[in-house]
């Protein structure tokens, strides 16, 4: 037995033809090659080939998406104008200035005025109109423009609120509206099925890659809405607590004024 073995161990193993050994090489290339090539997803044939239904669901949430994103531009514009110049008129009305000259620059012609500059100019407009009656108390002087601020300062939150409400819808709706499309899809390619006589996975993989499509689209419109309804929606909150203590602070001067006329 153990000479057996050694003559197994002597006897050289002979390699492959050249000629083999480049066919077999070729052939696993080939089948790379076409696994490569099945693997490919073109998602335009999967929306022409799609069913009209659920083009027209994919086609709403195109439009969602593009809408959603030209409101993202502009409300982050908006927004970051709104810090900016609240920011400045905050260095200006802190610096020392006087009150008057503040609200002779905020009423001039041809100049649009927000934010925290037109909460001031509404409070110390009403202040003044107010204080020019006979017999008015300081008291009624400060409530008067307190109102005045309270007012504009909701305007301008609204301002800064419009069109928030669309991302919102456009985040919790559109997964929903892509999941529609998709069942749709499914049920269409299921029963052209109840038409075949043979019904394999080749067969059905094609309609419901297409249905999953909406799906996909779907989630593509609603992450970003959600995510910029989240960030736009804390940006107009910090707005609005910064508003209001303005108008607390600007409160305690008029009423240091007030006082001080009587």
């Amino acid at each position: 037995m153990s000479a057996l073995l050694l003559a197994i161990q002597a006897a050289a193993v002979e390699p492959l033809p050249e000629e083999a050994a480049n066919a077999a090489g070729q052939a696993v290339q080939a089948a790379s090659a076409a696994a490569a090539g099945s693997g490919e997803l073109d998602i335009l044939q999967l929306v022409l080939h799609a069913s009209l239904p659920v083009q027209a669901v994919m086609l709403l949430l195109l439009f969602g998406s593009i809408a959603s994103w030209v409101i993202i531009f502009r409300k982050k514009r908006v927004l970051d104008r709104a810090a900016r110049e609240a920011d400045q008129f905050e260095e200006r009305f802190w610096s020392g200035a006087e009150l008057s000259k503040l609200y002779a620059a905020a009423t001039e012609r041809n100049r649009s005025i927000s934010g925290l500059e037109a909460i001031f100019e509404a409070g110390f407009r009403e202040f003044n109109r107010i204080r020019q009656r006979r017999g008015v108390d300081a008291r009624t002087q400060l409530e008067g423009a307190q109102r005045a601020m309270r007012a504009t300062g909701s305007r301008e939150i609204d301002e800064l609120e419009h069109n928030l409400e669309f991302l919102a819808n456009v985040g919790s709706i559109s997964p929903y509206v892509g999941l529609f499309g998709t069942v749709w899809g499914i049920m269409i390619s299921f029963q052209g099925l109840a038409e075949l006589k043979e019904a394999t996975i080749a067969t059905v993989a094609p309609g419901i890659s297409e249905a999953l499509v909406a799906t996909a689209m779907g989630l593509f419109a609603a992450i970003p809405a959600v995510w910029a309804y989240n960030r736009f929606a804390t940006k107009v909150e910090r707005l609005s607590v910064r508003y209001d203590a303005f108008s607390e602070e600007f409160s305690s001067i008029l009423q240091r004024q007030s006082s001080l006329d009587e």
